[in-house]
C-alpha cells in the first residue's frame, strides 16, 4: 500500500512529470524556490528519497557525480547510457514471472520493480 504524498512530496513529483527528462535536486529545489510554492533544498532531498522508496521516481547518478531525478513511469525499464545520460526503453519485461515466482516463494508482497542496464549508447561508443 503506497504512503499518501506530502505537499512537499507532490510538488517535487507534479515537477518532475512536468519535465520530460532527468533532473537534479538542485535544479528542483532552484524551480520550486522561484514558484509561490518554496521548499528548502533538505526538503527537497527527503521527498526525493520517500518518492524513490515508493517506486514513484529512479535516480541515475551521471559519470560527473551528479545525480538526476525522473518519474518512473509504470513496468518500464531502460537501458542508460553513462556517458550522456540517455535513456532508452526497453518495451518488454523478461522478469515478470521471476517476480511472481520470487513473492510466492519468499512470502514476500511486491509492490514494484526496476530492470535497468547501464553502458554506453551507439553515438558515445562512435565517440570514444
Amino acid at each position: 500500500m503506497k504512503e499518501k504524498l506530502t505537499r512537499s512530496q507532490e510538488r517535487v513529483l507534479h515537477l518532475l512529470q512536468y519535465h520530460d527528462r532527468a533532473i537534479s535536486a538542485q535544479s528542483i529545489y532552484s524551480e520550486l524556490r522561484d514558484s509561490e510554492n518554496s521548499v528548502g533544498l533538505a526538503t527537497v532531498y527527503r521527498s526525493l528519497d520517500a518518492l524513490k522508496l515508493q517506486g514513484l521516481i529512479k535516480a541515475l547518478t551521471l559519470p560527473n557525480g551528479e545525480t538526476v531525478y525522473s518519474v518512473m513511469p509504470a513496468d518500464k525499464h531502460h537501458l542508460n547510457c553513462l556517458n550522456c545520460g540517455k535513456s532508452l526503453p526497453i518495451d518488454c519485461c523478461p522478469i515478470h514471472d521471476l517476480g511472481g515466482q520470487l513473492a510466492k516463494t519468499h512470502n514476500f508482497q511486491i509492490y514494484y520493480h526496476t530492470l535497468e542496464f547501464f553502458g554506453l549508447c551507439s553515438q558515445c561508443q562512435q565517440a570514444s
